[in-house]
């Protein structure tokens, strides 16, 4: 059994749609359907906005959705055809979906992936018995 707290997937999406990658709405719909996807509990609407920062060849849009097992963002550079997207979750989740799932979103032709398993000596307490556990046969 894995002891780790959750698995955090990070994306490294090159050569994406530009059309995806400056579309506000779309970036939205991701991250508002998302969760659901990937058995994650949203407690809160995507907050998703333009940037435009110091460099401006690094505009794009960011957003969040805070899920009740962590968060999930992203962040679009649309001169660059590139986004960054990270799921750190404290519940296990099928990351290999959602790997796919975002590559073929974005449309991305050069996929650079990473999941760690973090928190594996994240003190949990000992006391608490599983529902399953807890429950008299």
């Amino acid at each position: 059994m894995n002891k780790a707290f959750g698995p955090h997937l990070t994306l490294d999406l090159a050569n994406c749609n530009p059309e995806k990658l400056n579309d506000l709405d779309f970036v939205f719909r991701l991250l508002n359907e998302l969760p659901d996807r990937i058995g994650m509990t949203k407690i809160t609407q995507p907050y998703v906005f333009r940037y435009s920062g110091l460099i401006p060849e690094d505009k794009g849009i960011t957003g969040f959705v805070v899920i009740a097992e962590s968060h999930i963002s992203i962040h679009t550079f649309e001169k660059k055809d590139y986004v960054f997207i990270d799921i750190f979750s404290c519940k296990h989740f099928d990351y290999e979906y959602a790997k796919r799932y975002l590559i073929q979103a974005f449309q991305s032709k050069s996929p650079k992936t990473h999941i760690v398993m973090r928190g594996e000596d994240f003190p949990r307490c000992e006391g608490t018995a599983r529902v399953s556990e807890a429950i008299p046969a």
